[in-house]
C-alpha cells in the first residue's frame, strides 16, 4: 500500500482533514496509514506500553500528549512493540527518545521532537477517545495517513 498524502488530499478534495504541519518523522516507514486507536496522556506513558502491547492490526496509535516537551512518551523499547505486534504507526503529539534506533523499525513514528528523558509511569490517562491537536479532531476508527508531506484525516478508509 503506497500512501501519498498530496494525492489522497486531491483526490478526495474537501473530504479531509489536514493537521497543522508540525511533526517530524522518525521511523523506518515514513509513509503510513490505518484506523485510528487514541490515547490523551501527560508525561505519562504507561497506557502506551499497554496499547502497543496489544494487536496492531495495521491500526495508528495516535497520542495526544499535550505537546509536552519535557519527556518521551515513546522509546524504542515500546516501538519494537509496536512493530511486534502490528501497528502501521504511532503519531506522538509530544517527544520520543532513542530516534537513532527508531528509525531502523519497520513503524511510523511521527512526533514532534526528540528528548532523552523518559516518563513517569503512573498509569494515568485516558483511551479510545476523540483527540484534538494540530487543528484536527482524532477519532477513534476514523482513519489517519501520514508521509513527507503531512498528515490527513478521513472519516472512511481510503486505501
Amino acid at each position: 500500500m503506497e500512501i501519498q498524502t498530496a494525492d489522497l488530499c486531491d483526490a478526495h478534495e474537501g473530504k479531509l482533514r489536514i493537521v497543522s504541519p508540525m511533526f517530524r518523522s522518525f521511523g523506518g516507514r515514513a509513509a503510513f496509514g490505518g484506523e485510528i486507536a487514541t490515547l490523551k496522556v501527560f508525561e505519562d506513558n504507561s497506557l502506551v506500553r499497554t496499547a502497543l502491547e496489544g494487536p496492531g492490526k495495521d491500526r495508528v496509535l495516535v497520542i495526544d500528549g499535550g505537546a509536552s516537551m519535557r519527556c518521551a512518551l515513546v522509546g524504542d523499547q515500546l516501538a519494537l512493540l509496536g512493530v511486534k505486534n502490528g501497528w502501521a504507526g504511532v503519531i506522538v503529539y509530544g517527544c520520543i527518545r532513542d530516534s537513532k534506533a527508531i528509525g531502523g523499525m519497520d513503524i511510523g513514528v511521527f512526533a514532534l521532537g526528540t528528548h532523552p528523558q523518559k516518563s513517569i509511569k503512573k498509569g494515568v490517562g485516558d483511551k479510545d477517545l476523540a483527540v484534538t491537536f494540530g487543528g484536527v479532531t482524532f477519532v477513534p476508527g476514523q482513519f489517519v495517513y501520514a508521509d513527507e508531506d503531512g498528515v490527513v484525516v478521513s472519516e472512511s478508509s481510503l486505501l
